[in-house]
């Protein structure tokens, strides 16, 4: 159980820690750094498609990527667990 919770608390601050090192920086995602190299190397260049939806705000798609994570999360620990019980019974 001190193991669990010390392994926690260092998640946590390893976390929570680059808040305070990089005050004022800006934790985007790839996906807008890839866009402006790709606009530096062929300006002409136009993307093969558009987004079917986007959402409303910055908020609500990151609410969207965080669902996502911890549904597949969530599918990945089920799946070991039930393995894991799996292989105790047999």
């Amino acid at each position: 159980m001190k193991k669990n919770l010390l392994l926690l608390a260092i998640v946590v601050f390893l976390a929570i820690i680059p808040l305070f090192i990089q005050k004022g920086a800006e934790f985007e995602g790839a996906d807008g750094q890839a866009e402006a190299a790709i606009g530096e190397i062929n300006a002409d260049y136009e993307p093969w498609f558009e987004s079917i939806w986007e959402p409303p705000s910055g908020e609500i798609e990151s609410l969207l990527f965080a669902l996502q994570a911890a549904i597949g999360a969530g599918f990945i620990g089920y799946f070991i667990g039930f393995m894991r019980g799996k292989h105790k019974e047999g």
